[in-house]
């Protein structure tokens, strides 16, 4: 199969990568927070049909998203299903999160072939980010009233061991269905049909 170049990205547009994911973020958590989830579904909804626009492949970037979507369902279902989370307004159901928070898992989604890109076959690297990470982010979000935790320990315990296991497969994920690869190297067989195109004149 051919290989795929390494895509370098300007700073720029990591940059406003990381900063639509910010933005959104906290527009689902303060939408989330204050009894108006439908904030954080517009605002990835808007951070998603942006990162498809620019995506050189992006079937392959939705299929990523989709995943991130479901992997999020599933994993904050649980969360809140067990009672270890609290979210401020409820659950749709026991074992599913609102869906502001699926929203959240999208948008993060538009960061694995972009700014995340380095964790690509690093899968150590991500599951210590992972672990390190989620709990201040759920920290940050219970802050701001989106969510309240029954025994803190036990939600940060929770949320970093999720995130460490979920960012791996979801790094994993990202090569495969990398929308944002530049071009593939041409293989000996490229080769040999373009040197009998050319000999035909085609």
């Amino acid at each position: 199969m051919p290989t795929h170049r390494r895509q370098s990205q300007p700073l720029s547009s990591l940059l406003l990568n990381i900063g639509l994911f910010q933005g959104c973020w906290l527009i689902c958590v303060l939408g989330g927070a204050n009894g108006l989830p439908w904030l954080g579904l517009f605002a990835a909804a808007a951070v998603v049909w942006a990162h498809l626009r620019a995506a050189p492949r992006p079937r392959r970037e939705a299929l990523l998203i989709t995943a991130a979507a479901a992997l999020g369902a599933f994993w904050d279902g649980q969360i809140a299903g067990h009672g270890w989370v609290a979210y401020t307004g409820g659950t749709p159901a026991r074992w599913l999160p609102p869906l502001w928070i699926i929203a959240m898992w999208a948008s993060f989604a538009t960061l694995l072939n972009r700014s995340l890109r380095f964790l690509h076959g690093r899968y150590g690297l991500a599951l210590v980010t992972g672990g390190l990470l989620a709990p201040i982010a759920y920290a940050a979000g219970a802050a701001l009233g989106a969510a309240t935790f029954p025994d803190k320990t036990v939600a940060m315990l929770a949320s970093g061991g999720g995130w460490a296991l979920l960012l791996p497969v979801l790094v994993a994920l990202a090569a495969r269905w990398d929308g944002f690869a530049a071009a593939p190297y041409p293989t000996a067989a490229d080769a040999q049909r373009d040197s009998a195109e050319t000999v035909r004149g085609v």
